[in-house]
């Protein structure tokens, strides 16, 4: 049990004389190690990390010589000792503390220098369950967590990003190190030990197959302050989760200037919807503003995809994202560059597709290498007053799915390819959603409605509205519609048979649905049910 006591306050400097040295990642450890050596700080490692040290010609103590116990059970116990502890632990300036220190022989440990056994990284490789469970690190997190609360005298470095900077301070101020450093230190430690857990316990759940955890834990690793959140009175920062999948997260942003809040959310909507067409069957490419699509269309290349999902809502897609299923080319990014648009994401793109993008300078340009899997399993995580909502993603896919004609018109082969594809982008459309298709691409989109009936009136609306913008005629006669749930009465069919729809896809489920079914047979509508909804909010 903790007892409070009055000791004397932290030291604003603190001399570095001693430093424990064990880590799985390597990255620095030389040039660190040779640096603190350089100050006269006396060296103690294990293992692998002794090995290095040694063969770099570093003076090294072994750390089984501070416990005076060998690493056993291969290497499970080595640090879980007193003698570790004592002095990560050991309070300088209480009596009491360096009195046991004195009787016991515990030596002060200053700097903790400690990452850990990769153990998101052998999940994430495929590796079985006895692997993963080895690669659970033990001694690591309870170094760091002992050292990170006795910040007061010792510093815990566990980023290799931090090594060159400490060792400035260290050279700069007779090999002493600052207060607020120890404490920013001991934060990212806290920080490291927490988001190792939370990978731990998340593995856990799924190991044991449970979806509802009594206590559920997640993390990330920051990629980037952003400058406000989405609007500048709020501040936000970019964090990445251990999943890799390909996405914004993990693209290589090739030029452009930095993405904000808005771009990321946006540029991720894009890229999941895009995802849904398979590149080996058709180029497609999908439109979004405010996270929701201006236009999405299927072509033989890409240019012909993003001419057809342009022509949904123009005006719309003005500073709007771009994503793309196959590599960009030339030809595509000379059409796209005419368009005001904030970002470009793409697998891949050939090098003069680059160079015609790089004319632009504050158009962001990023590549992804590959394509996210619409049907991988994944959570999904919303804030809410008080707590957190956690749902799997919606990995349903409409080609898995099992069609029901309900209606005496059963579509004709070319209706239903568009009735698939119109369902596939009702998925990624806020509720209420409906969408007008014809010929594998979007011409009218309704988003975001209190009422159905509102969401088919706007995107009929919106189709007329490009429809006079471009002098031709109006493309919903004669498309399909999907509605990402079911119609609850008639009317919301009735305002897609006005619009021009000849076929409709929808989930299906409504106490009225006899009632649909009919007013569909009554206009030769043919119309067939999913049997599963897309609401997104």
């Amino acid at each position: 049990m903790a007892v409070a006591a009055n000791r004397t306050p932290a030291p604003d400097r603190h001399k570095v004389a001693r430093a424990l040295l064990s880590v799985f990642d390597k990255t620095g450890l030389v040039e660190l190690a040779r640096g603190l050596s350089d100050l006269g700080v006396e060296l103690v490692s294990t293992g692998g990390s002794r090995a290095a040290l040694e063969a770099a010609g570093l003076p090294v103590r072994d750390v089984a010589e501070l416990t005076g116990f060998p690493e056993i059970m291969d290497g499970r116990v080595k640090t879980l000792h007193p003698n570790v502890h004592g002095g990560l632990l050991g309070i300088r300036g209480d009596a009491a503390h360096a009195a046991a220190m004195d009787t016991h022989e515990i030596h002060g440990i200053d700097l903790l220098v400690v990452n850990l056994y990769p153990f998101a990284e052998t999940v994430a490789s495929g590796a079985d369950r006895a692997a993963i469970i080895e690669n659970i690190d033990i001694g690591g997190p309870a170094m760091m967590r002992a050292g990170a609360k006795n910040h007061a005298y010792v510093s815990v470095l566990t980023d290799p990003a931090d090594y060159a900077d400490v060792l400035a301070e260290l050279r700069a101020n007779g090999g002493e190190i600052g207060l607020d450093r120890r404490r920013r230190l001991a934060a990212k430690a806290y920080g490291m030990t927490a988001a190792y857990d939370a990978a731990v316990s998340t593995w856990f759940a799924g190991d044991v197959e449970e979806t509802a955890p009594t206590r559920r834990a997640f993390a990330g690793t920051l990629a980037s302050s952003l400058r406000y959140g989405e609007n500048p009175h709020q501040t936000a920062a970019f964090y990445l989760d251990s999943s890799k999948r390909p996405g914004v997260a993990t693209a290589r942003q090739v030029q452009g200037k930095a993405l904000s809040y808005n771009n990321i959310n946006d540029t991720d909507a894009a890229f999941e919807l895009v995802a849904e067409f398979d590149p080996a069957r058709a180029a497609a490419v999908a439109i979004i503003k405010h996270a929701n699509p201006c236009g999405v269309a299927e072509g033989s290349t890409i240019l012909e995809a993003y001419g057809r999902a342009l022509a949904c809502d123009p005006v719309s897609a003005f500073g709007g994202i771009v994503a793309l299923n196959r590599r960009l080319d030339a030809q595509a990014a000379a059409e796209i560059i005419e368009v005001f648009t904030e970002v470009i994401i793409a697998p891949d793109a050939d090098e003069e597709a680059i160079a015609l993008v790089a004319a632009k300078k504050n158009l962001r340009l990023l590549l992804t290498g590959g394509l996210p899997d619409p049907r991988a399993p994944g959570l999904v995580v919303k804030s809410v007053a008080g707590g957190l909502l956690v749902q799997s993603r919606d990995a349903g896919t409409v080609d898995a799915l099992d069609l029901k004609v309900v209606t005496k018109r059963a579509p004709t082969e070319a209706e239903m390819a568009d009735l698939r594809f119109a369902f596939r982008v009702a998925k990624h459309v806020k509720s209420n959603a409906i969408v007008y298709a014809k010929d594998l691409a979007t011409v009218g989109i309704g988003a975001g409605q209190m009422s159905r009936v509102d969401s088919a009136r706007i995107a009929a609306r919106k189709a007329e509205d490009a429809a006079e913008a471009a002098g031709g005629p109006v493309l919903t006669t004669g498309s399909v519609v999907a509605s990402d749930a079911f119609f609850p009465f008639a009317d919301g069919l009735l305002s897609a048979v006005a619009a021009g729809a000849r076929a409709v896809i929808q989930p299906g489920g409504s106490m009225r649905d006899a009632e649909v079914i009919a007013a569909a047979d009554e206009h030769d509508i043919a119309m067939v049910f999913t049997g599963m909804r897309h609401f997104r909010h």
